[in-house]
């Protein structure tokens, strides 16, 4: 006898019925309580789990939390094994791989980003239940650990001086703290606007794609030494390609690329621009058919002057949907460099 007979060794079933989403839902649920105890389940934090899962869009974070818990209990009072049971047979084929799926988020180690050893003969026996291939197996495991990765290494937006606090905004316009510069909130609230803000940094996004990011720093004497010695050009050059691409891009996505760089004499007396190939690097992710979502490729431009006496680093993405194919990387870098001066004529300085 194994420890997951209570689980798959039993006809026993429900004298309720479920829908093929609380399948989906109980199937992380047993998956969660295989190994531990009923009183050791999160039940808020699996439901977010299960909330990323398109085939719960149409669902709440609270009407999800509602269903999970409805699940523990029916676990705890009829056992394991009926609730997976009447779970296998509600499954739908449109949403067998959605099952499957979460059972391998509900027994991800979320640090390593692996399925601990421990656990790996629970997800062979749900396999064999749900009937699917090993190929099949496979792909929503290694779908489901690279979406994790993408997640945890593509929010360039989190740094090593701390993450950037998403803040409520009802004015139109956002002022620097450091009174430095003033701009009007390029996003919309009713479409999923976001500002989010740290020191010397405030970034703007939104549902659609957009991005744009300010990070500003006040120039200490010394490099003010090294900017005279250098010139503006090699200066901002340096500060963006050698330092800020590498702490800020790079340390997190290791795969991209510097594609294009120009020095624009006429901006600011004198501004460098940039343009960066970031696979898998997109703020924005796509949502899979099995639940899973995986970031979408991108290019960020970045733009870096200075006025006054601060330091600016401006920037922008492009996110591409999977299949869809950039144009020549001069065009590319060129509407985007536009994008971000278009932005920059709003930002007023004091």
């Amino acid at each position: 006898m194994t420890k997951y007979d209570k689980v798959f060794n039993s006809q026993k079933t429900l004298t309720e019925s479920l829908t093929p989403e609380e399948a989906v839902a109980a199937i992380a649920v047993v998956t969660a309580i295989a190994d531990a105890s009923v009183e050791e389940i999160d039940p808020e934090g699996l439901a977010g789990i299960l909330w990323q899962f398109e085939v719960f869009e149409e669902y709440s974070e609270d009407e999800l939390v509602e269903i999970v818990d409805k699940l523990i209990d029916i676990a705890e009072s009829q056992g394991l094994s009926p609730l997976f049971n009447t779970a296998n047979e509600s499954l739908t084929e449109e949403v067998v791989l959605d099952g499957f799926a979460a059972g391998v988020v509900t027994l991800l180690d979320e640090e390593q980003f692996t399925i601990p050893k421990s656990k790996e003969p629970f997800l062979k026996k749900l396999q064999e239940a749900l009937e699917l291939e090993d190929e099949e197996a496979d792909e929503i495991t290694k779908e489901i650990i690279a979406a994790f990765q993408a997640g945890e290494n593509a929010e360039y937006l989190d740094e090593e001086e701390g993450i950037l606090t998403e803040v409520e905004y009802v004015e139109d316009v956002y002022e620097s703290p450091l009174g430095n510069f003033t701009v009007p909130i390029p996003v919309d609230a009713e479409q999923g606007g976001r500002i989010q803000t740290q020191e010397g940094v405030v970034g703007f996004s939104d549902d659609f794609g957009t991005l744009l990011r300010i990070d500003y720093y006040p120039i200490p004497p010394e490099q003010l030494e090294e900017l005279e010695s250098e010139g503006q050009e090699e200066y901002l050059k340096t500060i963006l390609v050698d330092k800020y691409v590498p702490q800020a891009i790079l340390a997190n996505l290791p795969d991209s690329q510097i594609k294009y760089g120009e020095y624009l004499e006429d901006i600011f007396a004198g501004a460098y621009y940039a343009l960066v190939d970031m696979p898998k690097g997109s703020t924005m992710s796509q949502q899979e058919n099995n639940g899973s979502s995986t970031r979408l490729d991108a290019y960020r431009g970045l733009l870096t002057f200075i006025n006054g006496e601060f330091l600016y680093i401006v920037s922008s993405q492009r996110s591409f949907l999977n299949g869809e194919t950039p144009n020549a990387i001069a065009e590319e870098a060129e509407y985007i460099k536009d994008n971000i001066l278009s932005f920059v004529e709003t930002m007023e300085f004091s």
